[in-house]
């Protein structure tokens, strides 16, 4: 199954023994199989972790028990190494990092509201990472790449753009695909509505065992499920799906938490749907088991939007999914996915590595400034692609 659904350099369950001894060091104090609280059978499991500068529990999900207890074991390793990081950082300011031949990129556009931009005298600790699409060093603030909501912060505190991996290339190409998924959302988002469900897809036109076998979990548990393929000019398969009930569509007392949604983005469309759908099936388990400590009691009072309840009217095409590249392995699923980022016209991809290097598993955090980012508390809500997108219609 690895071979088949993975570009992972290890096995889950070798991965899980490499990070096993380190968990209590993180603060991870409990691993839970949650999948058993929802019909599908779909895996989901949680990683607790009481004492974290963000959320507390992370989820994780995938075709088996293991791939799911690591996806939650990493995603809970990647947040606490986040909220204190190992990198060394230089104060200075803007225009002596320039004045010295230095690259310095102050992410205007992820400063939270309410917060002014970076100035240039302003004097702030940075961190050095290098652009993956021009090559040299770049230095951008650490405040931008912590996730530490126990304190404030000048910047939008996400998760988005956070990986981990076996390897810094294996994280890397993780935290690109997540950059690249959020922005194609985004874009979905803001175009018109006939544009949106036109994009419709059945997941039974990709022809894959895997896929197939979840979507018979999902309507054998009386489920509906809706793909979508969303993928922007960058040319990355993407993929939005929703799930609900039978029949959502048709009611007028739907809840917000009646459907969730889950996307996925990869080199390979099948991998990117089978993401899609799992996330759906974990963020179903997110409300069911009331465990995640970021969703608020009005969130299940709220009613569901029509746009949404829409979305299950649309009437699914065949899927033709584009051929993919020759070689699956890391460095070339990571230089197919450089060349699209460049042929879309992005100028610069950076990755800040996070993790002590004699770690057996490898952080990252990746901005990529010219693709859109996903809602949030920041002063600048949509970028041009995001404004173009939405004047388009």
């Amino acid at each position: 199954m690895r071979n088949e659904y993975s570009d992972r350099v290890l096995s889950p369950e070798e991965t899980f023994e490499r990070v096993r001894p380190l968990l209590s060091g993180f603060g991870i104090a409990r691993i839970a199989r949650h999948t058993g609280l929802d019909r599908t059978g779909i895996p989901v499991w949680c990683a607790y972790t009481p004492n974290a500068r963000s959320i507390v529990v992370a989820q994780g999900k995938g075709l088996t028990d293991a791939d799911a207890k690591v996806s939650a074991v990493m995603e809970a390793l990647e947040r606490a190494v986040a909220g204190e990081p190992a990198v060394e950082t230089i104060m200075a300011t803007t225009r002596a990092l320039r004045a010295s031949g230095r690259t310095a990129d102050p992410l205007p556009g992820l400063i939270a509201a309410g917060q002014e931009e970076i100035g240039p005298e302003e004097e702030l600790p940075w961190v050095a990472g290098s652009d993956l699409i021009s090559g040299p060093e770049v230095l951008v603030p650490l405040a931008a790449a912590l996730l530490d909501r126990t304190r404030p912060s000048r910047f939008w505190m996400s998760s988005d753009g956070l990986a981990s991996g076996n390897s810094i290339q294996e994280a890397t190409l993780h935290g690109l695909l997540e950059r690249i998924e959020r922005d194609a959302h985004v874009l979905w988002g803001v175009s018109g509505p006939e544009s949106r469900y036109r994009q419709c897809v059945a997941p039974e036109g990709f022809g894959d065992a895997a896929l197939n076998s979840l979507v018979e979990r999902i309507r054998a548990a009386g489920l509906d499920l809706r793909l979508f393929d969303i993928t922007s000019d960058i040319g990355i398969p993407c993929f939005l799906a929703l799930l609900g009930p039978s029949d959502i569509a048709i009611r007028d007392d739907g809840r917000f938490v009646d459907v969730t949604s889950g996307c996925g983005a990869h080199v390979f469309a099948v991998r990117a749907a089978i993401r899609a759908v799992t996330e759906a099936a974990q963020s179903r388990l997110t409300f069911m088991s009331g465990a995640r400590d970021d969703v608020f009691p009005e969130t299940f009072s709220r009613p569901l939007p029509d746009s949404t309840r829409q979305a299950f009217l649309a009437g699914p095409c065949r899927h033709a999914p584009a051929a993919p590249p020759a070689g699956g392995d890391l460095d070339a699923l990571m230089r197919h996915t450089i060349d699209h980022l460049k042929d879309a016209g992005v100028q610069s991809a950076i990755v800040v590595r996070l993790s002590a290097e004699a770690l057996p598993f490898a952080v990252v955090k990746i901005f990529v400034p010219d693709l859109e980012n996903p809602d949030g508390e920041r002063a600048r809500r949509f970028g041009p692609r995001a404004l173009s997108k939405a004047l388009a219609f």
